[in-house]
């Protein structure tokens, strides 16, 4: 008691300490905190991206058709399963980041196992898709050739889905501790790897397809293993006790928050997916196809700056909500925000000049590089776009609102975005522009409500939500291990 007392009368002159400093000072304060976190998660995702990137490079080499097939299996299928598991991981994001700030480090390693046993569940769930693309693809009225080479590519995806399982909990896991660099170290080293054994598999020894899959998944797998090597075997040593039976206990409240985790992100990440699926049933698809996801990889990959500021609002809101601290938490938010977007205008600028340039990295398609560049200012505007929202979203990750955001996705993607875009794309002959403007729209109307709710919240009432919330299931926990050691 006498501890805990201590403790938080520490965090209190902390919090006052930096509230004091100069406005500069504390800007500058708050942006290397923030750089921790953002600079390792934004390489880190971009390099898992470039993954899919690279391994595209090489297979629209191989043939037009092998490119729509892995299209649709990377854009639709995998960000369908990177979506829901991504999702339920983020909830391990908003405890261990809360339990971290809280000095409560006994409880992120039992969440990190939770979290593995719901994300294994969930991917069992998953699997069926994965292993029907092709009769699904077909009953849904696509072109036959592309739904056939989809199922080829979605068996060995197989594998790239359960290594998101390791990837996404070590990562948030890690996160939340701002032990970051591992993480880059590991990511780097699976990108070399990844384009000297794409090169060596499909250009030198013309395996096509099975070489460029091979080196996709053991790319996907080469970080993971030393992840867990890095979690299991010492060098988290306050917040990794060990495996636990306290892991199968108390599930329930997890399962509910990665519920709300899992449908908020989904209900994000389907929304391209949604652009891409539709745009299989215009005329010439596999131009249309190809195009579009050539864009939308570009889009993914840009996205991952985004994902990085994302990760770094989580972190420091979380972290600040778990200290006690408001006004640090609301600093926080604004400083991410406005860095995010100043990155985002110039890549917006950057893309918009360049425009179709970019499009002989992925292929040599005249009519393919002519459709991207009809696209690219549609592109430009997206990355705008997405240099705020995500960062929104992952201040609700930080302060666990993932339910709240769930609603605001459902009314602004799929009740006004996706209605306009189909009517733009179908009823007004505007076709892939047409549909893509009007999802834009969509995400336009999420950034202005997520800025109002963000604007309006009580912080000083999220900070008691966290105590109360970390405080609950620590007193559980501990209750339910100190019985089991009575009984043993």
């Amino acid at each position: 008691m006498e501890g805990d007392l201590k403790e938080q009368l520490l965090r209190v002159n902390e919090t006052r300490s930096e509230e004091e400093l100069p406005l500069l000072q504390k800007v500058w304060v708050e942006k290397k905190k923030m750089w921790v976190v953002a600079g390792p998660a934004i390489f880190t995702r971009a390099s898992t991206f470039g993954i899919n990137i690279i391994s595209q490079a090489f297979i629209g080499h191989v043939g037009s058709t092998e490119l729509a097939g892995f299209a649709f299996v990377f854009t639709v299928i995998i960000r369908f399963a990177n979506g829901i598991l991504l999702g339920m991981a983020s909830a391990l994001e908003t405890l261990c980041g809360q339990s971290f700030g809280a000095k409560q480090y006994d409880m992120l390693g039992v969440y990190l196992q939770r979290s593995w046993i719901v994300l294994f569940l969930t991917s069992i769930c998953i699997l069926p898709i994965f292993i029907f693309t092709t009769p699904i693809l077909e009953a849904l009225g696509q072109e036959e050739s592309i739904a056939k080479m989809a199922g080829k590519v979605s068996l060995w995806a197989i594998a790239v889905m359960f290594s998101f399982i390791a990837s996404f909990t070590c990562q948030m896991f890690l996160q939340a501790q701002s032990k970051n660099m591992i993480i880059t170290y590991l990511a780097a080293f699976s990108v070399s790897v990844h384009i000297l054994l794409s090169w060596l598999l499909t250009v030198k020894n013309k395996l096509g397809l099975t070489g460029a899959m091979t080196s996709t998944v053991v790319a996907y797998w080469l970080p993971n293993l030393g992840q867990l090597i890095f979690v299991l075997c010492g060098w988290c040593p306050q917040t990794w006790k060990g495996f636990s039976f306290l892991a199968f206990k108390d599930l329930w409240p997890v399962v509910k928050l990665s519920l709300s985790s899992g449908i908020m992100l989904c209900l994000e990440l389907w929304y391209n997916t949604a652009l891409i699926f539709l745009t299989g049933y215009m005329k010439n698809a596999k131009v249309a196809i190809d195009a579009l996801s050539i864009c939308l990889n570009i889009n993914g990959w840009e996205m991952m700056i985004a994902f990085g500021f994302l990760a770094a609002a989580s972190v420091r809101v979380s972290n600040e909500l778990g200290r006690g601290s408001a006004k640090a938490a609301k600093f926080s938010i604004i400083v991410t925000v406005l860095t995010s977007f100043i990155i985002g205008f110039c890549l917006f600028l950057f893309f918009l000049f360049f425009r179709e340039r970019l499009a002989y990295i992925f292929t040599e398609d005249k009519e393919v590089v002519k459709a991207i560049g009809d696209l690219s200012p549609l592109l430009a505007v997206s990355i705008l776009l997405n240099s705020v929202q995500p960062v929104l979203s992952g201040v609700a990750v930080g302060a666990g609102w993932q339910s709240i955001v769930a609603y605001v996705n459902i009314g602004c993607y799929y009740i006004i975005g996706l209605p306009v875009g189909i009517v733009l794309g179908y009823v007004f002959h505007f076709e892939v522009k047409g549909v893509w403007i009007g999802m834009m729209f969509g995400t336009f109307v999420q950034t202005i409500v997520l800025c109002i709710i963000t604007y309006r919240t009580d912080w000083d009432k999220q900070v008691l939500v966290a105590r109360n919330r970390i405080d609950r299931w620590a007193k559980v926990d501990r209750q339910e291990s100190n019985a089991y050691t009575a009984d043993t």
